[in-house]
């Protein structure tokens, strides 16, 4: 008689493990925008904690009319595609999600940048260079503008970064969605590494592509292709802090590359990932709103909410002045004053 064997991983087991091993990527992506989510959501506080640092309540500008017009353009071009983000979302559908990243991820990056480049308007750095805006908002980071659950960043050379104001980021980042601050924490802070080191080597790339400042050996003249841990000392200033706004620019992932592809082809939890990024916009987005409001005084803030296009009157948007920012500015006096 003949034995039959049975196989001990079937092809359905190893179908459904390739699709594992394939979604890891996408997987890992996910937890670190849940961690940033999670992160926000146990480190705040009520208001958002803008009223207790020394930078908020400091902040002020001097604005003309025409300033003020050039803000309220930069925030109606944050919440028209924050409210395209929103729509994509409410759609709910699991495989119209998965295949909406090919927009929502440069959208979510969008609307946040729009509304950081408001704010940077008020605070007199009115430049639309991305690069200048990166350093910017580092520095504004490190000087406590924003909020403890948003606070955090990377410094240092590559081989040797550190993590500041994340105390558990040493911890080993698991695989798994953060279910405590110790993994929400380590995800982060493995995330800060990893964007931090491929800001770094791209760095490396642009300074020895160009013979002006390529990195040589003192002996032969030529451009060193092997460098020591003292060689990326030396392009660290170029790198500036690495923050949650360069973790938020990972999304910028065209449409074309293979990158977006394999989140597409992931199986993954589509709607909490959508979820966690409505959540880290909604924040952003109302800090970088109270900021502008306090430099433009309450009151014709509240005024150019009022006079918002249809589709974005008694939505999302007054939503946020109602619950975090006359809060934090209704016992203060309208700081902007305007300009001759």
């Amino acid at each position: 008689m003949e034995t039959t064997i049975i196989p001990l991983v079937t092809d359905e087991q190893k179908q459904a493990e390739e699709i594992w091993r394939k979604s890891i990527p996408a997987q890992v992506f996910l937890n670190y925008f849940f961690a940033i989510n999670y992160h926000i959501q146990e480190a705040d506080d009520a208001l958002g904690g803008l009223q207790h640092l020394p930078y908020f309540r400091a902040h002020q500008a001097e604005l003309t009319e025409a300033d003020v017009q050039a803000v309220t353009k930069l925030l109606h071009a944050s919440w028209s595609t924050e409210y395209a983000l929103r729509a994509t979302a409410e759609l709910g559908d699991e495989d119209y999600l998965r295949n909406a990243l090919h927009w929502t991820f440069p959208q979510a990056y969008h609307t946040i940048m729009a509304g950081l480049q408001a704010f940077l308007y008020t605070a007199g750095v009115r430049s639309s260079n991305p690069s200048l805006i990166r350093r910017e908002v580092g520095r504004l980071v490190v000087r406590n503008a924003y909020p403890r659950p948003i606070s955090f960043y990377a410094a240092g050379a590559h081989g040797d970064f550190s993590i500041h104001r994340l105390p558990l980021a040493g911890y080993k980042a698991g695989l798994h969605i953060a279910s405590k601050e110790i993994d929400a924490q380590a995800q982060i802070g493995q995330f800060l590494r990893t964007t931090r080191k491929l800001k770094a080597q791209a760095t490396r790339q642009q300074v020895q592509a160009n013979p002006n400042t390529a990195l040589r050996s003192q002996k032969t003249g030529k451009v060193l292709d092997k460098w020591t841990a003292a060689h990326w000392q030396q392009i660290t200033w170029r790198l500036g802090y690495t923050t949650i706004f360069d973790l938020l620019g990972r999304l910028r992932i065209s449409q074309t590359s293979r990158e977006i592809e394999r989140f597409v082809e992931a199986e993954i939890d589509f709607k909490l990932f959508h979820h966690s990024l409505l959540n880290i916009v909604s924040y952003l987005n109302g800090i970088h709103e109270t900021y502008v409001a306090k430099a433009m005084g309450l009151e014709r803030y509240q005024q150019l909410v009022a006079e918002l296009p249809k589709h974005l009157q008694n939505s999302f948007v007054q939503e946020r002045l109602q619950t975090r920012v006359e809060p934090q500015l209704r016992d203060n006096e309208p700081t902007m004053r305007m300009a001759a």
